[in-house]
């Protein structure tokens, strides 16, 4: 094995190692990946918060990433899965293991199918399937974060989920050591979960693959009734696919969900808290407790969810729990421009962070009866 040292960077002390990169048939040549030591995470995040690394690797080809997933794998070291950082919350004392940040790219398109590296920037990857005039994206547009997390989270927002288009994930199976192809049912997909999320250890996502929709240049179905308000059409009508990616940055912008390094109210993972989903019977209970809290003429959200259970709005829960926008004293606060983000206004720890949402899952539940559960990933921390 061949090293070549390199000076100290701004992320730490770095490392590049030329060495072989796994057992696969394309990974006998030598590869080359940055390797850095003690290398701060904060600034893959978009929180901008967590402590620094034991290491970091950045992989830029699927063979890079298989060869230090295995790496770790065999040495007993704690893995930590990086890609855009939108959907992390990491512990101020960092990560006691190798971080492998996937800075994998590639986009390719054929027809109405579409393949991405699980490295690529999915607003970009969404822009250029608008900008193709193939419909089933738009209305994703302005998610911050990375191709690959996508199927993990089942990532949604106004009306579309990417497990709608998905028909295959690739994926590195840590367990079988082996790369493997996953159909969209054998993905598990539900609400915001996934067969990826449920077992987080055994995947990592390479590829992503999808079927779009050309509807000659328009959208698909407008499901979202504030979109389809904002576009002044009805649910289910199409408009040019372009129009609705615009109309849906707008909306975002407006509640602080799209990615500005001047705007600490973008300081954050988005929606820190998925909506709850509640038995019939949990429904009831909720209902008097919002009779008794906001009075009889009041009706919270409520959508079907299927086998009996009704959805509502984590973000309506906060507010009416007395959680408004702006609130906080401290250095973390809920976004002012929309209750369900929590924010970093520049100088917050993860505790600064976690003691905030600690206090309105405790005010929800005091309220109303529901618990809610955080949407990020959580790293050496919990609430």
């Amino acid at each position: 094995m061949r090293e070549l040292r390199r000076g100290r960077t701004a992320l730490g002390r770095s490392r590049t190692r030329v060495r072989p990169a796994g057992r696969t048939r394309a990974a006998r040549t030598l590869v080359r990946v940055q390797e850095l030591h003690d290398a701060p995470l904060a600034p893959l995040t978009t929180f901008r918060l967590g402590g620094p690394a034991t290491r970091l690797v950045t992989a830029t080809t699927d063979d890079e990433v298989i060869a230090a997933v295995r790496a770790a794998d065999a040495a007993g070291t704690p893995l930590l899965l990086i890609g855009g950082g939108s959907n992390l919350v990491i512990g101020d004392k960092g990560f006691d293991g190798t971080a492998l940040r996937i800075a994998t790219t590639g986009f390719r398109l054929d027809g109405t199918r579409l393949e991405l590296a699980a490295g690529e920037v999915w607003t970009d990857a969404v822009a250029r399937t608008v900008e193709a005039g193939l419909a089933g994206l738009e209305c994703l547009a302005g998610i911050p974060g990375s191709a690959g997390a996508t199927p993990i989270q089942n990532v949604g927002a106004y009306g579309q989920e990417v497990s709608s288009t998905i028909t295959e994930v690739v994926a590195y199976d840590r367990r079988a050591g082996e790369t493997v192809t996953l159909t969209n049912a054998e993905c598990r997909f539900s609400y915001r979960h996934s067969r990826f999320k449920a077992d987080p250890d055994r995947y990592v996502v390479l590829r992503v693959r999808f079927e779009l929709e050309d509807a000659g240049g328009l959208s698909a179905p407008i499901k979202y009734p504030e979109t389809a308000r904002v576009l002044g059409v009805e649910a289910g009508d199409r408009v040019p696919a372009a129009t609705a990616r615009e109309a849906v940055l707008k909306l975002r912008a407006g509640k602080g969900m799209v990615l500005d390094a001047e705007d600490h109210d973008t300081w954050s993972a988005g929606s820190f808290f998925t909506n709850p989903i509640l038995t019939a019977a949990e429904y009831e209970t909720f209902l008097t407790r919002v009779r008794d809290r906001l009075g009889d003429g009041t009706t919270p959200p409520a959508y079907p969810a299927g086998d009996g259970h009704t959805k509502t709005s984590a973000a309506w829960l906060i507010d009416k729990a007395g959680f408004t926008k702006g609130y906080g004293a401290g250095p973390a606060r809920i976004s002012t421009k929309h209750t369900l983000a929590l924010t970093n206004r520049g100088e917050a720890t993860t505790e600064d962070l976690l003691a905030l949402a600690r206090e309105v899952v405790a005010g929800v539940r005091d309220v109303f009866g529901v618990t809610l559960v955080n949407e990020p990933v959580t790293v050496g921390v919990s609430l």
